[in-house]
């Protein structure tokens, strides 16, 4: 007698080898190639502007001026020169298109130790990404709601059902087929981080310095200040995070010998860090004058008026995290439904779709209601996932596949980024980490009090 289940495994075969099935015309990443360099453009802006601008005036209280304004140009400066390298290398062998970081890992390190080094990573630092962003988005409707209800008509809600009702949006949003298919959501969540950042920095300029400010080290932290400063470190490095889901962008632009995509990438990559260099200089610089080292984790929980303005960028915060969970949520959808279907040969179906999806967005919302300490977690993955795939490994690859000449101004501006990288991945977790610990032993969650301080 059969067995039915081989049988079901054969036809599912079958159907991945059947030549009308194109799996790459199936999976979210690959299955449209029509965008443009205005699409670069916002993905790009969806993919890097997000919690980590909010907690840039926290991170300079940390830093103290000097430092915070070096860090802050430095991480502009390197993150765009390896976004440039990540973009030219998309396309950089004729005819073949390297549509995933996994896959340019592969092509640098070799097939089975590209997977191991790349995949870890990379998961990590979109798992990590979408928990904070949960984080955000329900710290960002607690906001929202405290100020709108104001004092003696609070409920006993804490962040725990903020982050709940957050997440019940992306069990929706999850359903969508495709990278171009978020690119609505994605364009408004890009307008919306535009939007919060500017109503940020604004606000806190026409406050002006509030009174006593000092400038020093944060009085308010839990850790040392050694370790305070390393996790202002991984913070920033989390400001960052687009280069992960680069080449997934990409991928989903027209390609031919006489219009590459890394022209029209490029294109739209720069209109995006001109973008974030409105967005993150002025945040930073903006909150930190204002606040001085009595700043909140959030910019925007230090901010109480002009109340409207205040509840409004709030909301654009809620908005932004929408699209931007999706970005990166997307390539871990196309990761598992790829090894699904190739190696487990899973019929390419709506139901293995949406279970996959469900279960990644539960899972995330599980993490974020047991973790949420924004800092902390910013910090922490800023530096253990974020530094290794944004600052160094970008350069490891195209010193391997590009071969600059010894000593050349290519080879050394890579091994000084490489450098730079690794001292980060190495010394951020610890301050990260020690805040972490902090948090967990003192059992407290934020803003569980009945309603903030308004």
């Amino acid at each position: 007698m059969k067995n039915p289940s081989a049988s079901i495994q054969i036809q599912n075969q079958d159907l991945v080898e059947d030549q009308s099935f194109d799996l790459e015309d199936w999976l979210p990443i690959t299955a449209s190639r029509n965008a443009n360099w205005y699409y670069s453009a916002f993905h790009n802006v969806t993919a890097i502007v997000g919690a980590g601008v909010l907690a840039l005036p926290y991170a300079m209280s940390e830093l103290g001026w000097g430092p915070g304004v070096v860090v802050l140009i430095l991480s502009w400066l390197i993150t765009l020169y390896t976004l440039w390298q990540m973009i030219e290398m998309h396309e950089m062998f004729e005819g073949q298109r390297f549509d995933r970081y996994h896959e340019l890992g592969q092509a640098a390190f070799g097939k089975k130790l590209g997977l191991y080094i790349v995949v870890p990573l990379q998961l990590s630092v979109e798992i990590s990404v979408c928990i904070v962003y949960m984080v955000t988005g329900g710290k960002s409707l607690k906001n929202v709601h405290d100020l709108a209800v104001g004092h003696g008509k609070c409920t006993k809600m804490t962040i725990t059902h903020f982050i709940l009702i957050f997440a019940s949006s992306q069990f929706v949003f999850s359903l969508l087929k495709n990278f171009n298919s978020i690119s609505g959501v994605s364009l408004v969540a890009a307008v919306m981080s535009v939007s919060y950042s500017t109503i940020a920095w604004v606000a806190s300029v026409s406050k002006g310095a509030t009174e006593n400010v000092e400038y020093g080290y944060s009085k308010k932290r839990t850790t040392s200040e050694l370790f305070a400063f390393l996790s202002a470190l991984g913070e920033m490095a989390f400001a960052y995070a687009g280069h992960n889901v680069v080449l997934e962008i990409q991928a989903t632009i027209p390609s031919t010998p006489e219009n590459p995509s890394k022209r029209p990438m490029w294109k739209g990559a720069i209109v995006a860090y001109i973008i974030v260099a409105v967005c993150y200089f002025p945040v930073a610089l903006a909150g930190f004058h204002t606040f001085g080292d009595n700043v909140q984790e959030n910019i925007l929980e230090s901010l109480t008026k002009p109340r409207a303005l205040v509840i409004v960028a709030n909301m654009f915060v809620v908005i932004h995290m929408l699209g931007s969970y999706q970005v990166y949520a997307m390539s871990v959808f196309d990761m598992i439904e790829s090894v699904m279907i190739k190696k487990w040969h899973f019929s390419p179906t709506r139901v293995l779709r949406f279970s996959i999806r469900w279960t990644f967005v539960a899972a995330t919302m599980g993490i974020a209601v047991r973790l949420p300490y924004f800092s902390a977690l910013l910090s922490f993955f800023g530096g253990f996932v974020l530094a290794p795939t944004t600052y160094f490994i970008p350069c490891i690859m195209w010193l391997i596949l590009k071969k600059p000449k010894r000593f050349s101004v290519s080879w050394c501006l890579n091994w000084i980024c490489i450098i730079l990288g690794v001292l980060l991945m190495i010394v951020a977790p610890i301050g990260g980490l020690a805040k972490l610990i902090v948090h967990i032993k003192e059992g407290s969650l934020p803003n569980t009090d009945d309603c903030a301080d308004l």
